[in-house]
């Protein structure tokens, strides 16, 4: 009996010695962020693996973030490697405010990230172009500056609760503490084709592909209000060329609203009824998207670089006359026959065909 109680735990002790783990690199290149990386390497590596890049909130870690959501379950079973940067400046917020970080090759947080995916590709020969990224508020915002300002590196994003690329500019900081509120707060609203001159200085002479994204964000979002979901739609659709296409309800959960642009490869919104600060993260939909799960689009859209936007067609609804929509409420669309007045200081902005709203 002691016999087989040793070998026991001799096994065990072996199986928890060589089970992967959450560890810290810390040479993984040049670092101009100061930002910390950590890597989850499943124990059985296939040839080539993808790689995911997750991001962490305010005041958040990497292993903070990686205990959060269980990335790491699909990632023993499908063979891709995790990165968890962790902000350390700025109330742990990452950078999204300097032209540094905005910037391809400019520096700060976002050239810090991409070091630690080259860091996974040489070390462990991942497949460059399946690089991926995610993260959650202020993980979010810097998804949407790596689709931005690295567009060669990654190959698809999803953001949760984020705001538009380069909404920050200038700033002055990106914590919550951070005395300029007017992006979080909704004040700062551009046309698509001023989003998309951002984007595109981000990386001046790119004529590649962006990135596929998806972007979340719940309607009763208080601290990045919801109102940055539109602006989010409106910077990537003019960006990537693309037009409203349809909107699924109920999807991927009860009281989700799934907003497709074109055919529903490149990009897509999801708007969280009730939700708010911040939207939890559907892992499965989020493998899904990035065909660690699915199927990866079969064809590419093509990217336009113009500035001009495709005009929707205007609606044809029926006004409620003396009635009036309060804020984030829905004043017009397709088949929509409700009050399209809104409340004093807002105005009716179209998120799509289908959906218009005050904010």
């Amino acid at each position: 009996m002691f016999l087989l109680k040793s070998v026991f735990h001799s096994a065990l002790s072996l199986a928890v010695a060589y089970a992967a783990s959450l560890n810290q690199v810390t040479n993984f290149g040049d670092n101009p962020g100061s930002t910390n990386m950590y890597i989850y390497v499943p124990d059985s590596l296939p040839t080539n693996p993808a790689v995911i890049v997750a991001l962490h909130p305010c005041g958040g870690s990497g292993p903070e973030y990686f205990s959060l959501y269980d990335y790491h379950t699909p990632a023993d079973q499908h063979g891709y490697i995790l990165i968890y940067p962790s902000a350390t400046r700025d109330s742990n917020c990452f950078d999204a405010y300097t032209a540094a970080s905005l910037t391809h090759n400019g520096g700060s947080d976002s050239l810090s990230i991409v070091n630690m995916v080259k860091y996974a590709i040489s070390t462990y020969g991942a497949d460059a172009s399946k690089i991926y990224v995610t993260g959650s508020s202020s993980g979010a915002i810097m998804t949407n500056v790596l689709v931005g300002a690295y567009p060669d590196i990654f190959a698809a994003g999803s953001a949760f609760s984020g705001m538009p690329y380069a909404c920050l500019f200038g700033a002055g900081g990106a914590s919550p503490g951070n005395t300029n509120q007017s992006c979080a707060q909704g004040q700062i609203k551009k046309s698509g084709a001023q989003w998309a001159s951002f984007v595109h200085n981000g990386y001046p002479g790119y004529t590649g592909l962006y990135p596929r994204l998806q972007v979340w964000h719940g309607t009763a979002d208080t601290l990045i209000v919801y109102a940055l979901l539109g602006q989010e739609i409106n910077e990537w659709t003019a960006v990537m060329g693309l037009s409203f296409t349809t909107n699924e309800t109920n999807t991927p959960l009860p009281n989700y609203t799934k907003m497709i642009y074109g055919n529903g490869n490149q990009f897509q919104a999801f708007s969280a009824q009730g939700v708010g600060h911040f939207v939890p993260t559907d892992v499965d939909t989020v493998l899904d998207w990035f065909g660690i799960t699915g199927t990866l689009p079969t064809s590419s859209t093509s990217i336009s670089k113009t500035t001009s936007r495709t005009q929707l067609p205007t609606t044809s609804t029926t006004a409620i006359s003396g009635c009036v929509v309060a804020e984030y409420g829905q004043c017009g669309g397709i088949g929509y026959a409700g009050c399209s007045t809104c409340a004093p200081s807002y105005t009716c902005e179209q998120l799509n065909d289908y959906y218009f709203q005050c904010l």
